[in-house]
């Protein structure tokens, strides 16, 4: 039986994600960082950076797929 076939050990992963998750956004008040644009001092910019970047490429995959997919019988004809 596979590790993520049991709902429990799921929402435990889960936990322990979020858990890292604010730890690490937590760490961020205890670690000196050498910034290069004064907007990069705002607590949690680099994480709210990264989750704008991945929901932008995303978006782009799908307008990208919208443009390059074929038709299914494209190469039947």
């Amino acid at each position: 039986m596979a590790l993520f076939d049991k709902p429990k050990n799921v929402s435990r992963l889960l936990f322990l994600f979020y858990c890292s998750l604010i730890l690490l956004l937590l760490a961020e008040l205890f670690i000196h960082k050498h910034n290069a644009f004064p907007w990069e001092e705002s607590f949690g910019f680099f994480a709210v950076y990264g989750f704008v970047s991945c929901v932008l490429l995303i978006f782009l995959a799908k307008i990208l797929r919208l443009i390059v997919m074929r038709r299914e019988n494209y190469y039947d004809r």
